[in-house]
């Protein structure tokens, strides 16, 4: 492991893409890799237990190709198996989160909602930071079960992915919720749907961005920023069905790639 080295990046299927994106314009001349785990994607409902297993088998296997850090890019992951995998291994591991401390930083009305999976709603992780940064008129949580695999079929904008947003924003706004947090990185490619449907008066925060720099971050500290000038390299890697893989993830990352299979 040097500074050379590519950062990991993993998510339950292709929503950390968005923080894929993120770490690409902050870190443009960093090598990447990506694990998309489609194959068995949603983790939303999945039992703690599988999600562990998952975690540390591909972050073992991202060890295993060399990388220098891991970032974690899946709010269920963060919020059942990162400390675990924190434990486990050695190198730097960068978690996402949902972002309610710049949420409340951030409400006028001192009602915040998130929208997450029915695991990261129930995590630890989440009732900590909504315990330490909850805003006056409290935090509007909402599960949004279909989204994901509205994103994993690549259908950002259909009618029945309208449909799921507007039932599930819907109970945010009659909270009062003025700014809302993308509890999953899947949804960070509904955004402007989202956005459309709120208006521009409601605030939607994707945490992604603040991923990427702390990513910067944490490579500075340890002396692991990739040199200047070179011609960076990203590989895709999914456990879903290649051909159906290497469609979506051209899709959503805006040009030709190719997938490799993931066996782990």
């Amino acid at each position: 492991m040097n500074a050379a080295s590519p950062i990991g990046v993993y998510d339950s299927g292709v929503g950390g893409l968005s923080v894929l994106r993120e770490i690409r314009r902050e870190l443009p001349d960093e090598a990447l890799m990506y694990v998309a785990d489609s194959g068995h994607a949603p983790y939303g409902d999945r039992p703690p237990e599988f999600i562990h297993a998952r975690a540390s088998a591909i972050t073992a296997f991202l060890v295993g190709q060399g990388v220098k850090a891991v970032v974690v890019a899946c709010n269920t992951v963060t919020g059942v198996a990162v400390e675990a995998l924190r434990r486990q291994f050695s190198l730097p591991i960068v978690a996402i989160e949902p972002a309610v401390k710049p949420a409340s930083a951030r409400t006028r009305t001192g009602v915040v909602g998130v929208m997450a999976t029915s695991v990261t709603l129930s995590s630890a992780n989440l009732l900590r930071l909504v315990g330490q940064y909850r805003p006056p008129g409290g935090v509007a949580m909402q599960a949004c079960p279909g989204l994901v695999e509205q994103v994993e079929n690549g259908d950002l904008s259909g009618a029945d992915t309208r449909a799921l947003v507007e039932r599930y924003v819907k109970p945010l706004l009659d909270a009062g919720a003025d700014t809302i947090v993308l509890g999953c990185t899947h949804y960070a490619f509904l955004s402007p749907l989202v956005e459309a449907m709120v208006g521009p008066s409601v605030a939607v925060i994707d945490p992604a961005p603040a991923v990427a720099r702390e990513l910067r971050r944490r490579l500075t500290e340890s002396s692991l920023l990739a040199p200047g000038g070179r011609l960076p390299s990203v590989r895709f890697f999914s456990s879903g069905a290649p051909d159906r893989a290497r469609a979506v993830i051209t899709q959503l990352w805006g040009q030709p790639v190719d997938v490799e299979p993931l066996s782990t």
